[in-house]
């Protein structure tokens, strides 16, 4: 599911998701079935020719390592180990991993995708012209793991809804008090 909603809205990776268990039920089905076949069944999600050959060459790799798709002995190990572990995998970045961490085990990562990145920037938490790994390496162990998951998830909304790649809605912001760009934003005109 992780890897469908790159690139795409949370509505599209669903269907998608969707799509793809009702014409596969099992993820032994995805292995075997052609990456035609699966690329039709997740094409809601966009980019559904490339997320296709990643999920069958990831699939692919777990199978050759453990024997099975069975990923049950990740919960017992620890943070690092499991991240280190999906980041292994073909195309699996910190944002993947930490995806999987936070919301498919329960644990304290911090993903750093799009909305994330853009908000730690213009709050100045992180450089400006730092990359969304970067933040993820430098930001996540300054982050309390009892907030992590809260705090990734308002972030998202904020930036849905407030703090917008453009315009964002500065007048309408909470915390724009601790903001470092929103008020070189709105002298410029490029917020509201």
């Amino acid at each position: 599911m992780t890897v469908l909603s790159q690139h795409t809205s949370d509505i599209n990776r669903d269907r998608a998701f969707l799509r793809l268990k009702e014409r596969f039920p099992t993820w032994d089905q995805v292995l075997d079935a052609p990456v035609e076949e699966i690329a039709d069944a997740i094409r809601p999600g966009g980019i559904a020719e490339v997320k296709s050959r990643r999920i069958k060459e990831i699939l692919r790799e777990i199978d050759e390592r453990e024997g099975s798709l069975d990923l049950a002995q990740l919960n017992r190990r620890s943070d690092a180990d499991v991240e280190a572990y999906l980041r292994s995998l073909p195309g699996v970045g910190p944002k993947t991993a930490a995806c999987v961490l936070v919301f498919s085990m329960g644990r304290p990562a911090f993903p750093v995708d799009t909305h994330v990145h853009r908000i730690v920037k213009r709050l100045g938490w992180v450089d400006a012209r730092a990359s969304a790994e970067r933040v993820h390496r430098e930001l996540t162990p300054t982050i309390s793991p009892e907030i992590r998951y809260d705090l990734h998830v308002a972030f998202i909304e904020h930036g849905r809804t407030v703090c917008k790649p453009r315009m964002p809605k500065c007048s309408d912001c909470a915390i724009f008090d601790l903001c470092e760009a929103g008020p070189q934003l709105l002298a410029r005109g490029e917020a509201t």
